[in-house]
């Protein structure tokens, strides 16, 4: 079990043990110290310490963390298009229809455990050998996605998609053309207070959403829209495209189906085609880009088509 050792100065006085933790250097998110101390795993003179104690500075506090446990989830060998690995993280091609994680009615057939096949040098994350889920996609939806091997990089990559530090980029053929051809939907965003699987901006207390948009093309009755996400709220681009009257085809939950839709693509036509980011380690400026499936691509061209 490897430990570190680190000191409080004199100036950490007054400051909460957990606080000045998340402070250091250590490759562990705030959510990962505090699992450590409520486990016993950082200490003061062989004594545990809990995370609302306060320093008085000159303290050696000795923190171990243990070796990883095997993942819960089994790894599956399921079809996976990775476009970038190196030891730190990867950034992958999410088909649609693929879940991202295990739950309630997927339990298993879900990328994480994909990824526990293909993945050979995950580092783990959280005390248990499993990839780190930086961002999630709809079931539905396709598009790139960067996974952390490690919890140092899981903890930066959090930190740049919650400073909005990273540029995220989507494809969506939606019902009529949205005017202006360029715009921002500037919302709030909460939990619809009838239907609870979806998401709205009409209400009056919730978090802030903010989706760009641009069409890209005029199509018949339709618009192929570039939307630029600057928040990363649930189904925000489904419920921004919706709520302003152009619901993404094939959106059953936020427009409906109508019988002519259903012909053209038989799940949401929301691609996530373009990811830009700085590496959690090194630095660099890394961007991605995928182009759209066939079935987004076919519906596109059936789009373009004049209707008889």
């Amino acid at each position: 079990m490897p430990a570190s050792r680190v000191v409080a100065p004199p100036e950490a006085r007054g400051e909460r043990v957990d606080a000045f933790l998340a402070r250091q250097e250590l490759g562990l998110s705030r959510s990962r110290l505090k699992q450590l101390m409520e486990q016993g795993q950082v200490t003061i003179a062989g004594v545990a310490v809990h995370a609302a104690m306060r320093l008085k500075g000159g303290e050696a506090l000795e923190l171990t963390v243990p070796a990883p446990e095997p993942a819960a989830p089994v790894a599956q060998d399921l079809p996976l298009t990775i476009v970038f690995q190196d030891k730190h993280l990867l950034v992958l091609d999410k088909p649609a229809g693929l879940v991202v994680h295990p739950g309630a009615g997927n339990r298993d057939g879900t990328l994480v455990n994909a990824l526990l096949h293909h993945v050979k040098d995950l580092q783990g994350v959280g005390g248990e050998l499993r990839p780190g889920l930086v961002h999630r996609l709809d079931k539905d939806t396709s598009g790139l996605m960067v996974v952390a091997k490690h919890e140092r990089a899981l903890a930066a990559l959090q930190a740049a998609f919650q400073a909005r530090d990273v540029d995220k980029r989507y494809l969506a053929l939606v019902r009529g053309v949205p005017e202006p051809a360029e715009g921002t939907f500037r919302t709030l965003h909460g939990r619809h207070p009838t239907q609870r699987l979806r998401f709205t901006g009409k209400v009056k207390v919730g978090k802030s959403a903010v989706t760009h948009y641009r069409v890209e093309e005029a199509l018949v009755k339709a618009a192929l829209v570039e939307a630029t996400l600057e928040t990363g709220r649930t189904h925000q681009i489904r419920m921004h495209l919706s709520e302003a009257g152009h619901p993404i085809f094939g959106d059953a939950l936020y427009g409906g189906v109508r019988r002519d839709e259903a012909r053209v693509i038989e799940r949401q036509a929301l691609h996530a085609f373009a990811l830009g980011f700085a590496h959690p380690v090194s630095g660099k400026a890394l961007r991605f880009e995928a182009k759209p499936p066939k079935d987004f691509r076919a519906a596109l061209a059936t789009l373009r088509r004049p209707r008889g």
